[in-house]
């Protein structure tokens, strides 16, 4: 783990379980869900992590170019491949100061897609930009993707509030259940900071602006959330019990690469690279 500080902001990195985030406070107030500390319950319990050469769920395989891609699931339980395996592997260390840390992954591979990805955490008193940059190593002309999966504490207190121009329902195997956006259903909306629903919401929303915010209690850190070139946000709360909540700016919507159009991913040739940003900003103690 690499500690980074700044201020009364402080992070903590974790480049051997898919370099993301296992703490981010200020003041001692959680801004990310904490690691309980414990390796073996995976990358999914940090507080953040980087999602390459994908995003979320793809049914099987697909298609593209006249060829066909066949993936296998990834994680235990799960029937599909689900957020690529970039949070999955052992990141370098490249390099770090007080306040910043630079981690490489020269050799990411999921099925067909080769690459290499660099991440780039910039700690600051009142903010934490994140910059993740990935580029193909692929033999042929792939669709990729990718982006960031935070996951927030959740109390009675929280509210969100983001704009988006519509979202893709899920059905029972946690894919779109239509192939273009619905309009959001009643209760579904955000444009004005509201609380999440009582129980499960596992969504994409389309069109997102690149803007969120989330406001929370005295015993977690209200932020405003802004992205680059992200325009899907992923909202998962599986109840109000749980405690925390995921919302996730990415390219593209749950299983692009079967849907028309292929929405949000882009085709990169060998060598060819794609760069998002996530800023996270509070309000300095």
């Amino acid at each position: 783990m690499i500690p980074l500080s700044a201020g009364a902001a402080e992070a903590l990195v974790a480049p051997d379980m898919g370099g993301g985030l296992a703490a981010l406070t200020v003041s001692g107030r959680p801004v990310l869900r904490g690691w309980s500390g414990r390796a073996e319950e995976g990358p999914f319990a940090l507080g953040l992590n980087l999602l390459a050469p994908f995003s979320n769920r793809i049914a099987g395989g697909f298609d593209f170019d006249g060829r066909r891609y066949d993936l296998a699931p990834n994680l235990p339980g799960e029937p599909f491949p689900i957020h690529g395996d970039a949070f999955q592997r052992a990141w370098k260390v490249a390099a770090r100061s007080g306040w910043s840390v630079t981690l490489a992954l020269p050799e990411g591979e999921f099925g067909p897609f080769r690459y290499a990805a660099e991440v780039v955490y910039r700690l600051a008193p009142g903010d934490i930009a994140i910059a993740l940059r990935l580029t193909s190593r692929a033999r042929d002309p792939l669709p990729f993707g990718g982006g960031f999966h935070p996951w927030f504490p959740r109390s009675a207190a929280t509210r969100l509030r983001f704009d988006a121009a519509g979202h893709w329902p899920e059905d029972a195997r946690h894919l779109p259940a239509s192939e273009t956006p619905e309009p959001e259903p009643a209760g579904w909306r955000w444009s004005e900071p509201a609380p999440l629903p009582a129980g499960w919401i596992n969504a994409g929303f389309s069109d997102w602006n690149g803007a969120a915010e989330i406001h929370q209690g005295p015993d977690a850190v209200s932020v405003r959330v802004s992205a680059r070139d992200l325009t899907t946000i992923i909202l998962y709360a599986p109840s109000s019990e749980a405690g925390f909540f995921c919302l996730e700016p990415v390219s593209h919507p749950v299983n692009a690469h079967n849907l028309p159009g292929k929405p949000g991913l882009s085709t990169l040739q060998p060598g060819e690279s794609l760069s998002w940003s996530l800023h996270l900003k509070w309000s300095e103690p």
